[in-house]
């Protein structure tokens, strides 16, 4: 017999959360640290020392000698996923009635569904909130690879800055493993596609005037990709009148990202622990109405990490 769980997962609201993105705004959390599964909430992590990777020792072996001896170690680290979920709560006089619609066939309304979609919603944009607070803090970069503008040098300053320079900078800044990947914010990428030096080197010195898309800024510095994060967060407090602000600052960027890197092998400048997949479901609450209602809950057990600081370059207030 089953267990009398309090909170029963629902497979049809687990794929509803799995699935579900909202159009108004680009999420790009899950690419800049990519999910990597992990088989319990507690796990451990490998990091290599630089020095095995590039020291060069005797090869050669003589006629009747041993070649040299070399050993291979790592650092174990452990880490634990964190639990992320929120609650929605439906009357049952709420589900009731949508039933009854549905059944008269005046309306397709399914009350479980569109908390789960909402829930889901708010629980996606919580992390990307946490990952761009992991990318634009300076502090997660290794010395010597970050840089601030200001000024002239800042990349809104159309007459006097240097993107390209900068950016390239940024790319070849990182240790071994060249910057694959750019990720800035919407406010930054709005004044870099119409930087004329930018618009320039695409269009092969035809013009200077008009805009580039993100693919051809990464063609031009042969790199993978450039993601730009447009979403709004709420910024007041609760109860006050509602204030709209980026996600992601007016930073840049440049990491060096494998999403096929684990928690055992790879490099990449970091990654998403995963324990499991995003769940949803219900529980009973008696509390809630006259009637009575459940709760709908969505969660995700995950642990954002910043694995290899060397790989990332970080370009901080590269706008004004």
């Amino acid at each position: 017999m089953a267990p009398n769980r309090p909170f029963v997962t629902n497979p049809v609201l687990t794929a509803i959360a799995i699935g579900y993105s909202n159009p108004a705004v680009t999420l790009i959390a899950d690419r800049v640290l990519p999910r990597v599964p992990v088989g319990a909430e507690k796990f451990k992590w490998l990091e290599y020392p630089l020095a095995e990777g590039f020291s060069v020792p005797d090869t050669k072996v003589g006629r009747m000698s041993s070649p040299n001896r070399v050993e291979f170690t790592a650092t174990e680290k452990d880490s634990s996923t964190d639990d992320y979920g929120l609650d929605d709560v439906i009357p049952t006089s709420d589900i009731k009635e949508a039933e009854r619609q549905r059944a008269a066939g005046l309306s397709n309304y399914d009350p479980r569904a569109r908390a789960t979609e909402g829930v889901t919603n708010l629980v996606q944009l919580a992390r990307e909130v946490r990952v761009a607070g992991l990318i634009h803090n300076a502090a997660n970069y290794a010395v010597g690879r970050k840089v601030t503008l200001s000024g002239n040098s800042q990349l809104s300053d159309y007459t006097n800055s240097t993107p390209i320079d900068v950016l390239l900078a940024a790319i070849e800044g990182t240790l071994v493993f060249r910057a694959n990947t750019l990720v800035m914010g919407q406010s930054v990428w709005s004044k870099l596609r119409s930087h004329p030096h930018l618009v320039n080197a695409v269009r092969g010195n035809l013009t200077n005037k008009g805009v580039i898309t993100r693919e051809e800024l990464a063609a031009l510095l042969e790199i993978k990709q450039v993601l730009v994060g447009e979403s709004f967060v709420n910024t007041a407090h609760k109860g006050q009148d509602v204030s709209l602000g980026r996600v992601w600052g007016k930073h840049i960027a440049a990491l060096y990202i494998d999403p096929a890197a684990t928690n055992q092998r790879g490099v990449t400048f970091g990654f998403t622990a995963e324990c499991g997949t995003r769940i949803a479901g219900t529980m009973q609450d008696g509390d809630i109405g006259l009637e009575g209602g459940e709760r709908l809950r969505v969660g995700e057990k995950v642990k954002e990490l910043i694995v290899a600081k060397d790989a990332g370059y970080f370009i901080e207030n590269a706008v004004a």
